[in-house]
């Protein structure tokens, strides 16, 4: 069955979708099936028991390329829809295409799968399956429906079959093969799957109405000539099936109860239909056969999510790879610090709907921040360093001197400890935090002005030191005595603002990469526009940073939240000695204010 993760949201909202499922138990439509623990025949799945999962769902990508954030709802949807209805979701590789699909990225869908918490192990079986297998049945539907007078092969040129198809306003032409004897339409297939036709010689087509207002259901294309090799079934087959021919059989062997697709799909319902209803008939399928229902794909501002988009963003090097983190595949995702129970939530939150629409980025991002504001430990980081040097320190507290300091790893859960680290003579503070003339409600360093170095002692600001351009290079303070957070002189001096900073003494240097929306507009690409031209130029920015120690040797895919900066994880890749962070996402959402 599929695996819930860690934080599983209680709360299940209501859809057309569960209501369809909730609909069909409690009629029992799919209730008198049985399952021989395996894709099959109707004859094979009636040899067996009845079926032990009460709906039967699939994500069935296809292997050409990376999954990404809307393939990442599908799968939330398809594996939590058999969750919760005791059902079981099968991982299925759509493989018709050979030319297109790789080893490597059927490895990178599964491993997309098992990372966002779901299985597809269910009752001692891996319900993991490809559309190859199933060739054999796909040809042996396809001479059925030749004999039964359902499809014949065509040798048009495909600008004639074009133009004889017709358009919305004008009905289809029959093909002069359309009325080919059984016979010959048998033997033209054979001679087609033998390998004596060139490709683009000939198709085999449904036989359904040239006339239908429904243009997919004027005798479409289900087989066409490929001599290709093959990633799984390698040079034993010259002819392939069509999608919109494979898919339905495959759900149909799998045993799929709902079929869940996105609306693109919604004007391939009727051949769906028609297609297993002919199977049927002729008793290959069992029954009841599945059904296929559409909801609006995931549409998310300042991102692209088509293939072959996103193949351009990589093969021109707009990127650093597909795990790029400003990259919205799910590997991308991943390195950029998102977490499966964020990606769950935010498929939760927006649900499933008829209707397109844009969900905005901030959405993603609000549940991001929900899922880890609970669970990343907190420290303090420097983004844009320059020293500050507490001038008395010698006087005070003695040459050479550090003072400990502490807090806590994480504010509302002190079971999990303090985090050390040391306050002393040479302290790293934010650039930004200093201003010789402060606008108005500036609360940080000026000259005269006091502030608390967070976790540490109060300090007055003295001036600073400036280069010939007139950049600050350096920050003078006075330590305020007896002023230590945690001591009883603490509260003595009132003061408006609270400085973060990472001692010099054990502060940790590190790369820390600011990522931000890669697309500088809502809706990249639209209209007539180049996509590439959106690219946001400031997506990335790096800088040396210094960090607290307690972050000198994080762990990869460990998130941390940065005072005053926002969520970061630690670099899934080796960088020897160097500690590398990836900015996730800032502490709320600040895009375009």
């Amino acid at each position: 069955m599929a695996s819930p993760t860690d934080n599983e949201p209680a709360a299940k909202t209501s859809n057309f979708l569960r209501q369809v499922i909730e609909r069909d138990l409690e009629q029992g439509t799919y209730a008198g099936r049985h399952w021989n623990g395996a894709p099959g025949d109707a004859a094979f799945q009636k040899a067996g028991p009845s079926d032990p999962a009460k709906i039967r769902t699939r994500f069935p990508p296809e292997p050409n390329g990376y999954l990404h954030v809307g393939h990442a709802k599908s799968i939330c949807l398809n594996f939590g829809l058999a969750r919760d209805y005791q059902g079981i979701c099968h991982l299925r590789f759509d493989d018709t295409n050979p030319e297109k699909e790789e080893q490597e990225y059927v490895d990178g869908i599964k491993d997309a799968v098992q990372w966002l918490g779901f299985s597809w192990d269910a009752l001692g079986t891996k319900h993991l399956y490809q559309a190859s297998d199933y060739f054999d049945f796909m040809y042996r539907a396809a001479e059925y429906l030749v004999e039964a007078g359902h499809a014949y092969v065509d040798e048009q040129t495909p600008e004639e079959m074009r133009a004889n198809r017709g358009d919305f306003g004008r009905p289809g032409v029959d093909s002069p093969f359309r009325s080919r004897s059984i016979e010959e339409n048998l033997q033209r297939l054979r001679e087609m799957r033998d390998g004596k036709l060139a490709d683009g010689a000939a198709v085999l087509r449904a036989k359904i109405d040239m006339a239908s207002p429904n243009i997919n259901l004027r005798d479409p294309t289900i087989y066409r000539i490929k001599h290709a090799e093959h990633h799984n079934t390698g040079n034993k087959w010259c002819i392939y099936p069509m999608y919109t021919f494979a898919h339905p059989i495959e759900d149909a062997l799998e045993n799929i109860t709902h079929s869940i697709c996105t609306l693109e799909f919604e004007d391939q319902r009727p051949f769906y239909d028609w297609l297993l209803d002919r199977l049927a008939e002729g008793g290959l399928i069992n029954t009841p056969h599945p059904r296929q229902y559409e909801f609006a794909r995931l549409n998310l501002t300042y991102v692209v999510t088509s293939k072959r988009k996103l193949k351009q963003l990589v093969d021109q090097k707009h990127v650093a790879g597909w795990d790029d983190p400003r990259m919205p595949t799910i590997v991308g995702l991943r390195r950029r610090g998102y977490t499966p129970q964020a990606l769950q939530l935010f498929a939760e939150r927006i649900g499933v709907s008829k209707a397109d629409s844009w969900i905005d980025y901030s959405i993603l991002e609000g549940a991001l921040r929900d899922d880890l504001d609970p669970k990343a430990a907190r420290a303090m980081a420097v983004l844009e360093p320059v020293k500050m040097v507490i001038t008395n320190w010698d006087e005070l507290m003695g040459a050479g001197r550090l003072e400990p300091c502490s807090a806590p790893v994480h504010p509302h859960f002190p079971e999990r400890g303090k985090r050390e680290f040391m306050f002393g003579r040479e302290l790293w503070v934010e650039r930004t935090d200093y201003e010789e003339t402060p606008p108005k409600g500036f609360f940080r360093l000026f000259p005269g002005n006091k502030v608390r170095m967070k976790y540490g002692y109060v300090i007055e600001c003295v001036g600073a030191t400036k280069d010939a351009s007139g950049a600050v290079t350096e920050i003078q303070a006075k330590l305020v005595p007896d002023t230590k957070s945690g001591t009883p002189g603490a509260d003595a001096v009132k003061v408006k603002g609270n400085i973060t900073w990472v001692g010099v003494a054990d502060g940790v240097k590190a790369e820390v990469r600011l990522y931000d929306r890669l697309f500088s507009v809502p809706q990249p690409g639209a209209g007539e526009k180049d996509f590439l031209e959106e690219l946001n130029p400031d997506s990335l920015k790096v800088v040396t940073a210094y960090v607290e120690p307690s972050l000198g040797k994080a762990k990869g895919d460990e998130k941390f939240q940065f005072e005053r900066h926002g969520y970061f994880v630690a670099d899934r890749k080796d960088h020897g000695d160097k500690p590398v962070f990836n900015r996730v996402t800032g502490l709320k959402d600040s895009w375009g204010k």
